[in-house]
């Protein structure tokens, strides 16, 4: 492997010309498959907290997570990034961040824009390491809704505590914050649509939302719902926001277990995926 498997790296793995943080959980790739952590549009290693130690211990999957360029310690991005920069990071970066981690068999689980990022890639891609997808908050076109919640972030990052939140966990948090802010808010993002490559998923996909979710609603779900050909298996959760995996941990958690282990017994034809 180009990088060493450990949650404490003492570098940084370079990928396309750029230094990305990550960590490891658990097994690694030549003993267990993988599960993919991709991050949403303010989100970094150090904000998936103690989801990666769970995952592993629940699934028995090695783990691995990544910043990508522009968050967290990873190198900076040069702003304003494109209003296609998720179908950038899945068709220009995500394959080779796993090639450098030595991933051999992955399940992709991406949180809001990471979601995006696992889809568009698996749609898009052919990978035969990717064997299934966990889709957490995921977005396929823009909400009116969800524009209104970013711009009331941009509010926050500007005249309240945002920033300062946010400053802990991104060495350049100006341009983590403004490269997802600035993007989304643009008006041309309101006819942003990449839903069309849900129709090439070929492989089992877990989607989990919160009903109160400001960034998004149920139809992203029902996006998924309509056009996939492949087995999808969908966990509503009532009273949950935006993270799933960090406000009802437990049910979320366990949901992924579920699917980690059916998705490994269809892999080894011991039953059919229901």
């Amino acid at each position: 492997m180009a990088i060493t498997w450990t949650d404490a790296p003492q570098e940084r793995a370079q990928v396309n010309g750029t230094a990305l943080e990550y960590a490891c959980w658990g097994p690694s790739p030549d003993q267990a498959p993988t599960l993919v952590l991709l991050h949403e549009g303010l989100g970094s290693v150090a904000q998936w907290k103690d989801v990666p130690q769970a995952l592993t211990d629940a699934t028995g999957f090695g783990v691995f997570a990544y910043s990508r360029a522009g968050y967290g310690a990873s190198d900076p991005v040069s702003l304003p990034r494109p209003l296609d920069y998720m179908t950038r990071e899945a068709e220009d970066n995500l394959g080779a961040v796993m090639d450098a981690a030595g991933i051999k068999q992955a399940v992709l689980l991406g949180h809001s824009d990471g979601a995006t990022i696992a889809t568009l890639y698996a749609g898009s891609v052919s990978d035969m390491r990717v064997r299934g997808l966990i889709l957490i908050a995921p977005h396929f076109f823009a909400e009116p809704d969800g524009l209104a919640a970013i711009r009331a972030a941009g509010k926050a990052y500007g005249e309240g505590d945002l920033r300062s939140k946010l400053a802990k966990y991104h060495a350049n948090v100006d341009v983590a914050f403004h490269g997802w802010h600035d993007a989304w808010t643009d008006p041309a993002f309101a006819k942003w649509n990449v839903a069309d490559a849900i129709d090439h998923l070929r492989i089992p996909v877990l989607a989990v939302q919160g009903r109160d979710d400001p960034y998004g609603t149920l139809a992203q779900i029902d996006e998924i719902e309509t056009r996939i050909y492949s087995p999808v298996e969908t966990l509503i959760l009532d009273g949950c926001g935006h993270a799933p995996h960090l406000e009802q941990a437990d049910a979320t958690q366990a949901e992924i277990s579920e699917f980690c282990a059916r998705l490994w017994r269809l892999e080894q034809q011991e039953v059919a995926f229901a």
